[in-house]
């Protein structure tokens, strides 16, 4: 079913929004290769992961700091592996959610990506099959700062050459939702790919209607 939504981007966040949240077996393999404590490894990972994500560090760098956490010694062929493994872990779409960007493209509704990821990602979102879907990539990575820092959504916005009240945004977190929404975004926390479809739809609705579709800042 194709959804239009005329003068309207779509902008989606990446992680367990298009992606589903690594599986447990995914998770068990990072830390069997890893050879450490599942408990600490995890702590390490996450503490580290804001910087590789804003463009700090890159991956080379981030997989030695868990080493250096963890009191291991990692030689090169390892952190590749570990770079592998996490790398593969965060690409499996969820087929509901692709069915609604592939009805967005049906409609001609544009679509944006805007995630939190480090430059080995963002190149996998733009040169990837998924960067078929979008106008426009943008990641923490290429700006230096994390959602929902206000630069990250201008970034966007300029290089979308759009205003906020032309802008939907899809997140899974309410802290990110909030940032938008304080430019003037219209933003949809998101919690399934059903009730995704079902505000998308709501808002072709009241565009074939004509009205105005995007109450700029509100919480849909």
């Amino acid at each position: 079913m194709r959804i239009s939504i005329p003068g309207t981007t779509v902008m989606f966040d990446y992680g367990e929004v298009i992606s589903r949240i690594p599986s447990d077996a995914d998770r068990a393999a990072i830390v069997r290769r890893a050879g450490a404590p599942a408990g600490p490894f995890w702590a390490s990972y996450w503490r580290h992961r804001d910087d590789y994500d804003r463009g700090a560090v890159r991956a080379g760098e981030y997989w030695e700091r868990i080493a250096q956490d963890l009191d291991r010694t990692w030689d090169t062929a390892t952190r590749h592996q570990l770079w592998l493994a996490d790398f593969r872990s965060w690409l499996t779409v969820d087929p509901a959610v692709l069915d609604v960007l592939v009805d967005l493209r049906a409609g001609g509704t544009p679509m944006a990506l805007l995630s939190n990821a480090g430059p080995e990602f963002a190149s996998w979102y733009r040169d990837g099959m998924l960067g078929e879907f979008f106008d426009v990539v943008v990641t923490s990575s290429d700006v230096g700062v994390l959602k929902p820092h206000a630069a990250v959504y201008h970034a966007a916005l300029t290089a979308l050459d759009a205003s906020a009240c032309e802008l939907v945004f899809v997140d899974d977190r309410p802290a990110n939702i909030a940032g938008a929404q304080a430019i003037g975004m219209t933003g949809h926390l998101f919690t399934g790919a059903a009730s995704l479809r079902t505000f998308l739809e709501g808002l072709a609705a009241t565009a074939a209607d004509g009205t105005d579709a995007l109450p700029c800042g509100r919480d849909r």
